[in-house]
């Protein structure tokens, strides 16, 4: 019986640690942008289906939201996002995997 706990346990160990793992969520490295009426991402990393969100980023807050672009599981290249009008300040990028915010990196404006 003990044997049969331990053989548990190890696999509950194994699989928690497999899934924080594998977890990695990314954007591009770089601090700014070009202002155009679209931001265009090398690439975009997500551990699934989820959207990137365009936000006006003034003077440090959160702001409207500009734009959005569905993105999928795994490694997403030339992700474009249409800003409509273009932003007119610092933008921030919102990554959303399965419904959660997992990550935020903000842009300056060139």
């Amino acid at each position: 019986m003990t044997n049969l706990k331990t053989i548990v346990l190890a696999a509950a160990t194994i699989a928690a640690t497999a899934t924080t793992a594998s977890a990695y969520n990314a954007f591009p490295f770089g601090e700014t942008f070009e202002q155009t009426d679209q931001l265009q991402l090398d690439f975009v990393q997500a551990d699934g289906a989820g959207t990137v969100e365009i936000y006006d980023y003034s003077n440090g807050v959160r702001g409207a939201l500009l734009g959005s672009e569905e993105i999928r599981g795994g490694v997403n290249t030339n992700v474009k996002v249409d800003l409509g009008l273009g932003a007119n300040s610092d933008i921030l990028a919102v990554l959303n995997v399965n419904g959660s915010e997992v990550l935020t990196k903000d842009y300056d404006r060139r």
